[in-house]
């Protein structure tokens, strides 16, 4: 038997057990740990887990392991807790870096007296490249292309990797009646999608609108996704829908989140909140 402190922390609804490196051992089967301890009935209830650690390269390390076992490569929503996290409680600085296992991201933190309001994150550049998604395909970039599930329905995705992989479609259907599990079953186990890919669904509202679902790679349809808007943004960009420069505003199930691409070097900010719901201590 083992004791191990962690902390719940969700951005707009994507949840996760948070687990603080510095002063914790981590549990020797991490993955094993995850899928326990995340079931929404009989664990804790989340996502997946997350383990901040120290980094010989940056302010932090960010692990993610999914609710299914799997290692995640980036979780826009996650990191904003993790800097968070180490705002309150490691006294790092308003701008930190963080290690992930997509590369270093910038993070700085938006105070109101003291009071974490929200948080911003240099997500980096949109990849279009098959290779780099990973996908198969005979396209140079998968833009706007039909895949054909198993009852012969032809859905139109762009594919593209945010640090992670991403597969989005545009629909004028309203996304709530959409059986996301169907299709988002189907499009993240996909033989085009050798590491499998996280599913975006999404509604056009207006120019600086974007309402979606997500259904992530490893966890299901889960309240939001901060790599999948941004990806939903820079697909929707990619296909003429909106422009760069603009901040979106992205209505999830959890919450809402705010991208801008910008147009001098095609880098991605996310903003959105950080949010503590509780600390508790678990013998495993």
């Amino acid at each position: 038997m083992a004791t191990i402190k962690f902390t719940k922390m969700h951005g707009a609804g994507n949840d996760y057990i948070y687990i603080d490196g510095f002063i914790n051992p981590i549990p020797k089967d991490i993955s094993q740990f995850a899928i326990k301890y995340s079931h929404r009935h009989k664990g804790i209830a989340a996502d997946g887990v997350v383990l901040i650690l120290p980094s010989n390269k940056a302010d932090a390390c960010m692990k993610m392991y999914n609710a299914d076992g799997s290692e995640g490569l980036m979780c826009g929503n996650a990191i904003r807790c993790v800097a968070k996290y180490m705002y309150q409680y490691h006294k790092a600085e308003n701008k930190m870096t963080i290690e992930t296992a997509s590369g270093i991201k910038t993070v700085n933190i938006t105070t109101n007296n003291n009071i974490v309001e929200y948080v911003t994150v240099n997500m980096g550049q949109p990849n279009f490249t098959p290779q780099c998604i990973p996908l198969i395909t005979h396209h140079k970039e998968f833009i706007n292309q039909n895949i054909t599930l198993n009852n012969n329905q032809n859905i139109p995705f762009t594919a593209l990797s945010m640090g992670n992989p991403h597969a989005v479609t545009f629909t004028t259907q309203d996304i709530n009646t959409i059986d996301i599990e169907y299709i988002g079953k189907q499009i993240e186990n996909h033989k085009m999608f050798t590491q499998r890919t996280n599913v975006e669904f999404a509604n056009i509202i207006s120019t600086t609108h974007i309402n979606m679902r997500v259904w992530e790679r490893g966890s299901g349809e889960t309240l939001a996704c901060g790599t999948g808007a941004c990806a939903v943004v820079a697909a929707a960009i990619k296909n003429n829908l909106i422009a760069k420069d603009v901040e979106i505003k992205v209505t999830l199930k959890g919450g809402t989140l705010y991208i801008t691409q910008n147009s001098n070097n095609n880098t991605i900010t996310l903003k959105g909140d950080a949010t503590e719901v509780y600390h508790g201590t678990l013998t495993y």
